[in-house]
């Protein structure tokens, strides 16, 4: 029988304080291990595993902490490799099988953060392979991905997620090979900030795009994808501070031009002010260098409440290690006040197709099932988020799992 949890208020705290020492020994490593208790150190491991760090910190920290810890985090880092491998392989064959049928496609955030070199292997973590092709290109891709033993396994309003495993629980503590390595192919990039949809698809793609697997247009469209990737996740307070790095490291080189893209006008008329947030908190927490006048012109474009949350947010009240589910996760990104009211009402009463999405996701990722949370009636739901403070089932799961000994990866499902 697995022991009582300690209470809520405690396991909080003690999220807050080892996330954000761990994001500064991640930025700036000391000399010394941290003064934790046993449960601390604990809580530092579904930390770990939440963030997407465990790699970075074996090959970073000077210091050992306890010996669990540090098996841990060889753990990890020899997990990561074996991953990495796999990786590599699926791509190649990824490549091969779309050029033979004729398809053009775009590996996307983490594919193509590892063809640029930079992390050292298996230090970047990934649960699935992100691709972008046309809507058109849907169903011979999927034929093409049942030659490498993929068959699609359900299709949200995000994406369609192809896998050649059935879903299953976490094996292990964080990241590791045995994990089925799914695909997920999207046919736009777009999030919802936090209820109108922001679209940079058409910035993604070259003219000139060939059959099989193709980079970005430019590093400034992939940032541009990292940034709103990151703000999505952000409002939703499900981000990892493996993708604050990836911005860190992806810009660490860049010549002033190559931050225009994010001041080019969209559709609204402004700078890319969703991506005020991610970069001032890549910033503060990753060393991020952007210029003071992309800052200042994502500052003067976004709107005044986020432009003073982003002043405030830490890493822990925007990333999985926020305990809490909220009513209103990241209502202070509404442009106006018409936006923040559909906002909410989208929360309190969702349409069908966002129920049945949270449904299949809730399916695909099995361990959602270990705590009690999404098999009530969403109208429980709704009474517990206005009147009490229930905890977050993939960051209570982690805590659970870590105290147990096993603390699993998150995965990019949004509360």
């Amino acid at each position: 029988m697995q022991p009582p949890l300690p209470p809520l208020s405690r396991i909080a705290r003690a999220l807050h304080d080892t996330t954000e020492r761990l994001a500064l020994e991640l930025a700036q490593p000391g000399a010394t291990a941290p003064d934790w208790t046993g449960f601390e150190w604990d809580v530092a491991r579904a930390v770990v595993a939440m963030q997407g760090i465990g790699s970075l910190l074996a090959h970073r920290l000077p210091w050992r902490g306890p010996d669990r810890w540090r098996d841990f985090l060889s753990g990890q880092m020899e997990q990561g490799l074996k991953r990495a491998v796999l990786i590599d392989s699926l791509l190649l064959r990824l490549d091969e099988v779309t050029r033979r049928a004729g398809l053009a496609v775009v590996a996307l955030k983490g594919a193509a953060l590892l063809r640029k070199l930079l992390y050292a292997p298996g230090e970047r973590p990934m649960g699935d392979i992100d691709l972008l092709a046309h809507a058109d290109d849907l169903p011979p891709l999927a034929r093409a991905l049942e030659t490498l033993g993929y068959h699609h396994q359900f299709t949200s309003a995000r994406h369609a997620v192809f896998g050649n495993a059935p879903p299953s629980m976490p094996q292990g503590q964080g990241e590791h090979a045995a994990h089925p390595l799914k695909i997920e192919v999207h046919t736009h990039i777009a999030d919802p900030l936090p209820a109108t949809m922001v679209d940079i698809t058409a910035q993604i793609c070259a003219s000139d795009a060939r059959p099989g697997v193709n980079p970005y247009r430019d590093d400034s469209s992939l940032l541009l994808h990292l940034l709103l990737h990151a703000a999505g996740n952000m409002r939703a307070h499900c981000l990892r501070l493996i993708q604050l790095e990836d911005i860190a490291r992806l810009t660490r080189q860049w010549q002033p031009h190559q931050w225009e893209r994010l001041l080019t006008p969209t559709a609204g008329g402004t700078a890319a002010w969703w991506a005020l947030p991610p970069l001032a908190l890549a910033q503060r927490c990753s060393g991020a260098a952007p210029p003071i006048e992309v800052m200042d012109a994502l500052n003067e474009a976004a709107p005044r409440a986020l432009r003073r949350a982003a002043r405030r947010y830490t890493l822990t009240a925007v990333s999985w290690s926020n305990l809490h589910i909220d009513a209103f996760p990241g209502i202070e990104w509404s442009r106006t006040p018409a936006e923040a009211l559909r906002f909410a009402r989208s929360r309190i009463a969702p349409r069908k197709e966002a129920l049945a999405d949270l449904d299949m996701g809730v399916k695909a990722i099995p361990m959602l099932g270990a705590v009690p949370w999404y098999g009530l009636r969403h109208s429980s739901r709704i009474m517990r988020w206005l009147f009490s403070r229930p905890p977050r089932v993939q960051t209570i799961y982690s805590v659970m799992a870590a105290l147990e000994g096993g603390a699993p990866e998150a995965s990019d499902a949004r509360s």
